[in-house]
């Protein structure tokens, strides 16, 4: 007798989702702790810490072939490493938007993001969008060009985090299903490693490096930044396992909306009149192409319903 393993228990998909976008949300709090490291050498000490606790619990689940396998694979390996420098241009730049206060700049850029995806599905895929969502990229156009004119320059934290993370989000889509979301996070960090090891001794032979200068507590903060990586990453992996994506796409917008908030109410950064209109511009976009995006799937269902009646009918 032969037994099946259970399914994820769809329960916990909405309690894990709303674990990782949160902590995902929470980020801008968290990175002002590891002052006086500067967002290069925070991010070096988080490429390397995340390859660790990744590396760890693919120890731990006895998993380590899923990640030992892509470096046999010389098409998977080259799209990792782009994917690697894709995600790191991200991190180096939202963790300096944090420290240098332009928070609701990095809002702004996990706001567009959907759009840049759609926008990336044309240019990069040659997918055709049906009308609504070329209204939402209209939105989305106008809401650039009246935050550049009101602030005297493009929002270029806004446009260079969405556009590295939409790249990098299409990058591991070409790389395909077979790669589980801990082994590419090892791989990319992998890849990226030997040039964070470098920074990280450079600083140290310079004299400037704070990991161990600055206390305990300051050097255990930049060693958590393996865990604040990897954490919110596990949680979206098992929830994308158990939630529709409609949800998760209801779902994504948590995070620029506590960033958002962090920003604007606990930092206290400025919103000019020029900003507040680009923002609603945005979010009118997000609504736009929120509703089309369910629309599409409904009708995708019922048309996949129909199918599966008339094949079924004797």
């Amino acid at each position: 007798m032969t037994t099946t393993a259970a399914p994820p228990a769809p329960r916990w998909g909405l309690p894990l989702g709303l674990g990782a976008f949160l902590l995902w949300g929470a980020m801008p709090l968290y990175f002002p702790l590891l002052e006086p490291a500067g967002a290069v050498e925070i991010i070096a000490h988080r490429i390397v810490w995340s390859l660790v606790f990744c590396v760890l619990l693919l120890t731990v689940t006895r998993s380590l072939r899923t990640y030992t396998v892509v470096f046999r694979n010389p098409r998977t390996l080259g799209v990792l490493t782009v994917a690697a420098i894709l995600i790191v241009t991200n991190w180096v730049t939202y963790v300096y938007a944090v420290l240098s206060e332009h928070v609701l700049d990095a809002a702004l850029g996990y706001y567009i993001n959907p759009l840049v995806t759609v926008l990336l599905g044309v240019l990069a895929l040659r997918e055709r969008l049906r009308p609504a969502q070329w209204v939402a990229l209209g939105f989305g156009a106008a809401a650039v060009v009246v935050i550049s004119t009101g602030v005297g320059g493009l929002p270029w934290i806004s446009l260079v985090l969405a556009f590295s993370f939409g790249s990098y989000s299409l990058t591991k889509n070409r790389a395909g299903r077979t790669v589980g979301a801990l082994p590419s996070l090892a791989v990319e960090t992998t890849v990226a490693a030997p040039f964070a090891l470098a920074y990280l001794g450079w600083l140290t032979a310079a004299g400037v490096s704070t990991f161990g200068q600055q206390g305990v507590g300051h050097a255990l903060l930049l060693v958590s930044a393996g865990i604040v990586t990897g954490v919110p990453l596990l949680l979206f992996g098992a929830a994308a396992r158990r939630l529709p994506l409609s949800v998760l796409g209801m779902l994504q917008y948590l995070t620029p909306t506590l960033q958002f908030l962090v920003g604007l109410l606990l930092f206290g950064e400025h919103m000019s009149p020029s900003r507040w209109v680009g923002f609603a511009l945005v979010w009118v976009a997000l609504v736009v192409l929120t509703v089309d995006g369910t629309r599409s799937a409904r009708a995708t269902r019922l048309a996949a319903a129909a199918t599966a009646t008339v094949v079924h009918e004797p």
